[in-house]
């Protein structure tokens, strides 16, 4: 018997147009913490994924969740854009 991923894609919501931002992304965390408002998104470089962010009072913006490694952040940039591209493909 398998075991559960500690961290999966929820849903991926892409959006259609010329915008930067290709979808927003939702990952749920060991089946109890649900993470909204990750963005996929085309820059110069190719694909990334944009943490949620909340705008301050100085107009900035500000990530609101903070992958503790640059590990854990490229693993999670990975299985997103990876689930973005296969539900693209099929699409």
């Amino acid at each position: 018997m398998g075991t559960k991923p500690v961290i999966k894609v929820e849903r991926i919501h892409k959006l259609e147009g010329d915008s930067a931002t290709k979808a927003f992304c939702d990952l749920l965390v060991l089946d109890t913490l649900l993470i909204k408002g990750l963005r996929v998104v085309s820059g110069k470089e190719g694909l990334f994924l944009s943490m949620p962010q909340q705008q301050g009072r100085d107009g900035k913006w500000y990530d609101t969740v903070f992958p503790v490694s640059k590990e854990l952040r490229k693993g999670l940039e990975k299985m997103v854009i990876d689930e973005y591209r296969a539900q693209t493909a099929s699409a």
